[in-house]
Order: C-alpha cells, then sequence, then structure tokens
C-alpha cells in the first residue's frame, strides 16, 4: 500500500487542498481531547505521587521530577496515541470503508486518479504536525501536575519547579518526539490499510473500524517497546 500511496502523484493544487482539509479533521478536531485528557492525567500523576511519599527523608520535589518523566517519556507520546488510534483511526477507517463500500474509489480510478495518492497521503502528511500536538499534551499535562500538586497542598510552587528542572535530560525530549513521529505515521497509515482493503458492506465498516483500532494499539505499543529498548538501553 505504501509504494502504490507514492505512485502516480495527484496534482499539487489538488494535494493541498486536501491536506489542509486533513488537518482540521485529524489534528484541530482533536485538540479538545487531547487537551481535556492532558490535564487531568497530569494531575492524577502528581496526586498519586504525593499520596505514595510516605517518607518524610524523601523530599516533595520528587512529585515534580515523577511528573515530568512520565508525562514526557510515557504518557503524551504513547498513551495519548493510543487514545488516537480510537479516535482518529476510527475516522480514517470508517472514511475510506465508507468510500470502497458506495464505491467512490473506484470511481477514482476509472477517471485515472491514483486513488491510495489521492487518500492516504494526505492523511500522512496532515499527520506529521501530530508532535505539535503531543507538544502540547506534554504542556498541559504537566500544567495539569503542577496545579494539583501545589494547589492541592502537596508541596509548594518553588519545590515541584525544583523537581521539575532536576537532572533533565534534553535527549529524552527527542527519543519521545522521535516516537511520536513513528506514530503519526502509524496512525495515518494501518487505519487507512483496514479501510482501503476491506471488503462488504455497512457492517463491514464497523467491524474494519474496530480492527483497525485494535492493530493500530498493538502496533504502537510494540514500537513503543523496541524503541525504548534501543534508545535509552
Amino acid at each position: 500500500m505504501i509504494k502504490g500511496v507514492f505512485g502516480r502523484m495527484t496534482k499539487q493544487s489538488v494535494l493541498r487542498g486536501l491536506i489542509l482539509k486533513e488537518i482540521d479533521d485529524l489534528i484541530m478536531s482533536s485538540l479538545g481531547i487531547v487537551t481535556f485528557i492532558s490535564f487531568f492525567i497530569g494531575a492524577v500523576v502528581s496526586i498519586q505521587t504525593a499520596l505514595n511519599l510516605n517518607n518524610p527523608l524523601i523530599p516533595k520535589e520528587l512529585i515534580g521530577f515523577a511528573a515530568r518523566q512520565s508525562i514526557i517519556l510515557e504518557f503524551a507520546p504513547t498513551f495519548i496515541s493510543v487514545i488516537m488510534a480510537g479516535k482518529v483511526g476510527s475516522y480514517i477507517t470508517s472514511s475510506i470503508g465508507t468510500m470502497r463500500v458506495t464505491e467512490q474509489i473506484d470511481a477514482l480510478e476509472v477517471m485515472g486518479i491514483n486513488s491510495l495518492n489521492y487518500l492516504v497521503l494526505p492523511k500522512i502528511v496532515a499527520m506529521m504536525i501530530y508532535p505539535f500536538l503531543i507538544g502540547i499534551a506534554m504542556f498541559i499535562g504537566i500544567l495539569g501536575a503542577y496545579m494539583a500538586g501545589v494547589y492541592g497542598g502537596f508541596l509548594g510552587s518553588s519545590e515541584f519547579l525544583s523537581g521539575l528542572q532536576d537532572d533533565f535530560i534534553s535527549f529524552h525530549l527527542v527519543y519521545a518526539f522521535l516516537k511520536t513521529f513513528l506514530f503519526a505515521f502509524i496512525l495515518a497509515t494501518v487505519p487507512a490499510y483496514h479501510g482501503y482493503y476491506m471488503k462488504g458492506g455497512a457492517l463491514e465498516v464497523g467491524q474494519a473500524s474496530t480492527q483497525s483500532f485494535v492493530w493500530t494499539s498493538v502496533v504502537i505499543i510494540i514500537t513503543n517497546y523496541v524503541l525504548t529498548q534501543v534508545l535509552l538501553s
């Protein structure tokens, strides 16, 4: 499928419009749910860490440190991507699958248009902006952790900020965004594959959407494991 996507190209003017539409459908429409989940998960991480610090010898700065590490390394890039597999992945599969069922893809081929390039490439290009969404998720998650920790009375603002800056390794951000780029490619291609090659009617569109969510999540988790072993071990 990937080979077909980069085969006969659609007109640049047409592709440009399709890419802008996909950015709106896939990225901008997900901003609200990503912001909401990031804030409250960050808050929960902060509270859970604070409640488990029973030893008075352990500094409270650890709350900020733990929130930073968990949000940047795993929560924002991986957990959000699994959620997006349900939202974005299901949308991609169902939209392409519906076009397959209604024979719109066959009509594109009859008109001499490379349907894979026309349908899938704009989604891949649009998802390359996905790391910016994850960057926002990181910021909002840490903000939620800060507000829950400080305004919840678990530690002071200076203590949280001190832990947030403690032993910061810049490569962790490189690692997180590298994962995010790969996850973005997976989120665009695996659901598109299940939608493009599905067979049947309207019932099978729903089944294909469920199957694409499962397989996208599996591929993301395996990729996450492999990258963690290679880059952080």
